[in-house]
């Protein structure tokens, strides 16, 4: 049985994180698909009782939950390919960015999830997110870091594919390569590194799910 187990779901952005770090890491690891959101296993609302959310990454028993923190764990309990930079400032600077990702990231799913005024509020405040990392960001470096992906692309990864998926869904255009040049050839960078094509959802299957989740979402919006 493997030490390391992932609990998590396969169209995740959340879960994708830990899956990158554990590939470029090549940390062996056993996937246990969550049925999300109704029909959690008991194992997740043991290991997660806080927020009883994915992803949730069991070393030795002993659970570590949220995604930015698990990847931080990850490459402090693995070191090879370090995902953070070894100068403190350098460090300090990815961690600003990984924070940024974190707080600024939700309005995208407010847009999925949202109709009219709503919506068009998702879409302005999502714009103006994408200009702050094209503006200050990203410079004129391969990865956020340099020539290598680390934390803060992983941080960041969800943007070359499910953005794309929520632009398709909602009727919208966000990342285009003429306002945004840096952001936009990063994405098709991030996307051609091995590790990372190998271990994206496949993108029809995505469509259909989050077209799922913003029926859903509106439904129960106009019922209540």
């Amino acid at each position: 049985m493997a030490d390391v187990k992932l609990h998590g779901a396969w169209a995740s952005p959340f879960s994708c994180r830990v899956v990158w770090a554990l590939k470029l890491k090549g940390v062996p690891y056993e996937n246990i698909e969550e049925d999300l959101p109704n029909n959690k296993s008991k194992l997740l609302l043991q290991y997660n009782p806080v927020h009883k959310k994915i992803p949730v990454l069991v070393h030795g028993g002993k659970p570590i939950c949220e995604s930015m923190i698990i990847i931080e764990y990850i490459d402090e309990t693995w070191l090879q390919n370090p995902l953070l930079p070894s100068d403190p400032y350098q460090r300090a600077l990815a961690r600003f960015w990984v924070k940024f990702a974190e707080d600024k990231s939700s309005v995208v799913w407010t847009l999925l999830r949202s109709s009219g005024e709503e919506r068009e509020k998702a879409k302005n405040e999502s714009l103006e997110v994408l200009k702050t990392i094209e503006e200050h960001g990203l410079g004129d470096k391969k990865f956020f870091g340099g020539e290598e992906i680390g934390i803060v692309d992983i941080a960041f990864g969800w943007m070359s594919l499910w953005l794309g998926v929520i632009e398709e869904i909602v009727g919208v255009k966000l990342l285009e390569a003429h306002l945004f040049p840096r952001l936009y050839a990063w994405t098709k960078n991030f996307k051609e590194v091995p590790v990372i094509k190998q271990n994206l959802p496949d993108r029809h299957e995505l469509l259909l799910h989050c077209k799922g989740v913003r029926e859903k979402s509106l439904g129960s919006s106009s019922s209540s």
